[in-house]
């Protein structure tokens, strides 16, 4: 990467506006949200639950369209896009981690950290060696055959991180990554996420109620009421 490319933003949204309709009156969930996400930067976004935080992320990866305003990754405006790209974006371009890992609970570690790559139409031998290669360096060696209901939390949420980095993502969304955790087992993923993102130049957005976490990112932003404070 040369040094243009390391200026120019990896992910930049314009004016973000999300509505829900409940019980028929409109929920105002973002109102007016701009940011940008330079390669290999760290962000943390916090505050109260309901301020929005995961709606946020959801439009940020992809995952979910704005009522209102742009979103551009690497100069690609999405929602413009049709949706085999928008997919290609989601599936190579950024990563994906939850408080709930939402791993398939009858596949081993392995079987679950290959999936991105059978979906990105690699053969299955490869995605086997992808996936053990990605578990390996996650820590988890010893653990790849074994069922999602054998491994501990900070297994399991290792694992997730490893689905989430075997297409080699630029940028890493993180939605309360270690909410779910015991803080000795939070720690470790929080550990784990630092090291990819001052080692591998992975760009990395947090959105957590866990404020130690928070204070690690280089830009730390609060969302109260569907705005930055």
């Amino acid at each position: 990467m040369n040094e243009s490319d390391l200026m120019k933003p990896l992910l930049h949204i314009e004016d973000i506006h999300k509505d829900f309709e409940k019980d028929s009156q409109i929920i105002h969930a973002l109102r007016g949200i701009s940011l940008q996400v330079s390669p290999g930067e760290s962000m943390s976004i916090t505050g109260p639950s309901g301020a929005g935080k995961s709606t946020l992320l959801n439009i940020m990866g992809t995952l979910e369209p704005p009522s209102q305003g742009t979103v551009f990754f690497e100069d690609k405006n999405v929602y413009e896009m049709d949706e085999a790209g928008i997919n290609g974006i989601r599936n190579r371009g950024i990563g994906f981690v939850f408080q709930f890992h939402h791993l398939l609970y009858e596949f081993n570690a392995l079987e679950n950290a290959m999936v991105p790559a059978l979906i990105s139409g690699y053969s299955k031998r490869e995605s086997e060696e992808m996936a053990s290669d990605m578990l390996s360096q996650m820590g988890l060696r010893d653990r790849l055959f074994h069922r999602v209901g054998e491994l501990s939390g900070g297994e399991q949420q290792r694992v997730a991180i490893s689905r989430a980095l075997i297409m080699g993502p630029k940028l890493l969304l993180a939605d309360e990554p270690t909410g779910n955790l015991d803080k000795a087992t939070g720690d470790e993923i929080t550990e784990l996420l630092m090291e990819l993102n001052k080692n591998k130049g992975l760009a990395l957005v947090i959105a957590t109620h866990n404020l130690e976490l928070a204070r690690q990112m280089s830009k730390q932003l609060l969302l109260v009421d569907g705005r930055f404070v």
